[in-house]
């Protein structure tokens, strides 16, 4: 099974504020665990990002990379891993292919794992974008109150979606998916 995650929100601290180096990038409470159990149970990890930070300015892809080896270290006390990333560096006003809530980014998930399509797939975020482009590319899309999330779940109400299950935080997430209690 693959498990597509957000980053920002859902597995890391996030206020809307741009997250430019590692020592800004600090795990949400109980996500690193939650990746481990993902990890052991046997679950492909995948993080599907839009990081116009880079796009503005604000860091480059060596510090993005950075911040990356920071999670993949974080999470080896817990058994978990990172099997791909995804990011999107472009600035909005690109408009490219790969920001969410296009599809980009999940194309090159499911081309990385030679999967003809994403259906057998969740993806989890905190936001309308992730929800769109994870409908949009026939992922199970899951909504988490972390991060963007409580905002996102209001607007929901006004403006619904299909199929949107909502959790607490990624470690309820993986409780109910791997149909655990913690």
């Amino acid at each position: 099974m693959l498990v597509i995650l957000d980053r920002d929100g859902v597995i890391n601290l996030y206020d809307g504020s741009y997250i430019c180096s590692p020592e800004a990038w600090l795990p949400l409470p109980g996500s690193l665990e939650a990746i481990g159990r993902l990890s052991v149970a046997g679950c492909r990890i995948a993080i599907a990002t839009n990081q116009s930070g880079i796009g503005r300015g604000y860091y480059d892809t060596t510090t993005l990379e950075a911040m990356h080896d920071k999670l993949r270290s974080l999470l080896e006390p817990f058994g978990g891993r990172i099997d791909f990333i995804a990011h999107c560096p472009h600035h909005p006003d690109e408009h490219c292919h790969c920001r969410k809530p296009r599809t980009g980014l999940l194309s090159q998930i499911r081309q990385h794992f030679e999967l003809a399509s994403l259906a057998d797939s969740v993806m989890v975020g905190d936001s309308r974008k992730d929800l769109e482009a994870a409908l949009a590319a026939g992922c199970r899309p899951c909504l988490v109150r972390t991060g963007n999330g409580r905002e996102t779940e209001e607007h929901l109400k006004e403006r619904p979606l299909p199929a949107v299950r909502v959790f607490d935080d990624l470690a309820a997430f993986t409780d109910d998916f791997l149909g655990t209690r913690r």
